[in-house]
């Protein structure tokens, strides 16, 4: 086996050595009789339709540049055989780890490398999977899941064995495991269990020199903390294992509007500050909305809103409405008593009156929603578009300020698309992990969720107008000294990523110079070049 792989391994650099002759002396050769060699190694095309596809991600906004190859990992050792060839290549080439493809700024590209396809691969398909597991350690349930796994898989096989799920999510499940895990992973659960990089007990890492590493709180705990928020740079998640908890049946969705940006805060922080308390004293999640736009209120999930009886903003007294979002899980045993307890907690709540919106849905459908409304942008031809998103974290004490000069200021009444804003306990994220927070105990996640429309001949609509917009927002956040912090971060310098990871960089350096010291993994996050480029350091120019 150890002969196999270290052939494989020649055979992936000799390839490379001729792509660039290729390139540059126009030798001609075919590499598919190469890669037929690759039996029981790694695996790689190099078709230019598989290329194409990786160049492409949900941001739409980076240029499309090619890696030589892509890789569908039959098995982690594959992608350790890639890495490990990368590693000890004299010249060396980039390996980017690709999910589902639903980076904005082309984080998951290698330009003249590899690109590893986890989410499309046999390892993502395999039949064999892993069933939970009950832990007396850790007092509750686990799945161990490939890297590559699709929340929304994960999902569905955690409920049909053993009626389980995942405690913290996103709101959209068509990610994967290890690219969100190498974000934060954040939803309106957060709160109360944490993103979901506070919800993994272990990882199987491929690091930038080739090597498998199990990792975790209490083995080897400076790749695992580092790895979790670290945006790709110290290795490739090959399996993660996600704690479980008993899934409920049902969930009442509620949403109740405001016009005053105080009692809106006011009570979402006072619901947060609820996590440590009894079910049926609390919410199970929170999040809430923005609306300064008429359309978006009556037409982005307008379930909760009648057409008969269209909601306008005019009428409620305000340029600008702050839809609060809850929910309250329940099941048979519960079923009798939710009214009372939905009444109860909202009746502490100072939202306008008469704007109580509810609906009750089964749990999967809940935690699905978002991909209903992909289905329906998607048969009108709106999904694949350019998406210029930008999130923050705002400090709580500063929301305010960021209220007045954005959501009153900035953006006007077009907005192209919903913007989230609902609060986080800061104790309920690591310190330990690579993701950046405010230095505040309570902070917002500000998320402008825009699409730009090509054809539109409204201007607020195209790519250029809210692009723009995104950097008058921030750079209203720093003349107006707001701490922000980008989550699912885009800069172009060096300064701006000390900035960025501020205490944390030192580390972060530190930590790439030990686990990829060659500078092979996540080269499109453009934080560090990579050895052989022309500004090749330990730092992005």
């Amino acid at each position: 086996m150890e002969i196999i792989t270290n052939m494989a391994q020649k055979i992936v650099v000799l390839i490379f050595v001729i792509y660039r002759l290729i390139s540059t002396v126009g030798l001609t050769v075919d590499p598919d009789k190469l890669l037929k060699l690759s039996s029981g190694g790694v695996q790689l095309s190099m078709d230019p339709t598989d290329i194409a596809k990786t160049t492409v991600d949900f941001g739409g906004l980076s240029p499309q540049l090619d890696p030589m190859a892509v890789m569908r990992p039959s098995s982690p050792s594959d992608v350790a055989n890639l890495v490990q060839a990368a590693y000890r290549s004299t010249e060396g080439f980039p390996v980017s780890a690709r999910g589902h493809g639903h980076s904005i700024n082309g984080q998951a590209q290698a330009p003249g490398g590899v690109v590893i396809e986890m989410s499309h691969s046999p390892a993502a398909r395999h039949v064999s999977r892993p069933v939970p597991v009950y832990s007396s350690e850790l007092e509750g349930y686990y799945i161990d899941v490939w890297g590559g796994e699709l929340w929304i898989d994960v999902l569905n096989w955690t409920l049909e064995n053993g009626g389980l799920a995942p405690k913290s999510w996103t709101d959209y499940l068509y990610l994967s495991v290890g690219g969100t895990l190498s974000n934060a992973g954040i939803s309106g659960q957060a709160f109360h269990h944490g993103p979901q990089i506070s919800n993994v007990y272990e990882l199987d890492v491929v690091t930038g020199k080739g090597e498998v590493v199990t990792c975790s709180e209490k083995k080897n705990e400076e790749l695992f903390y580092g790895v979790l928020g670290g945006l790709g740079q110290f290795g490739v998640i090959t399996r993660a294992r996600i704690a479980l908890e008993h899934a409920p049946k049902r969930v009442r969705w509620i949403r109740v509007l405001y016009s005053n940006f105080t009692k809106f805060t006011v009570d979402q922080e006072r619901l947060i500050s609820l996590h440590g308390a009894d079910q049926s004293e609390r919410f199970d999640y929170v999040e809430g909305f923005v609306i300064t736009d008429d359309r978006l209120i009556n037409n982005w999930r307008s379930s909760f809103f009648s057409p008969r009886n269209p909601i306008k903003i005019s009428s409620l007294g305000s340029q600008v409405l702050y839809c609060l979002e809850l929910t309250r899980n329940y099941d048979e045993s519960t079923a009798g008593t939710i009214d009372q307890e939905v009444e109860a907690l909202l009746k502490k709540l100072e939202f306008i009156p008469g704007t109580v919106f509810t609906t009750d849905l089964p749990y999967v459908d809940f935690l699905d929603r978002v991909h209903k409304a992909e289905l329906k942008m998607r048969a009108k031809n709106l999904w694949e578009v350019p998406h210029p998103w930008l999130n923050l974290f705002v400090p709580a004490s500063q929301i305010a300020e960021f209220d007045r000069g954005v959501f009153h200021g900035i953006l006007g009444n077009r907005t192209s698309g919903p913007i989230l804003i609902y609060p986080m306990n800061k104790h309920k994220w690591d310190e330990r992990s690579s993701a950046v927070t405010p230095n505040e105990d309570i902070f917002y996640l500000v998320a402008f969720l825009r699409s730009a429309i090509t054809d539109s001949t409204e201007p607020t609509q195209t790519l250029d107008y809210l692009t723009q917009q995104n950097e008058k927002i921030l750079d209203f956040c720093a003349q107006s000294n707001i701490k922000v912090k980008q989550y699912l971060p885009h800069y172009e310098t060096r300064s701006e990523w000390v900035q960025h990871f501020g205490p944390k960089w030192d580390r972060f350096v530190k930590l790439k110079s030990e686990f990829d010291p060659k500078f092979i993994l996540g080269v499109g996050q453009g934080i560090f070049q990579p050895i052989g480029s022309q500004s090749s350091s330990l730092f992005s120019s």
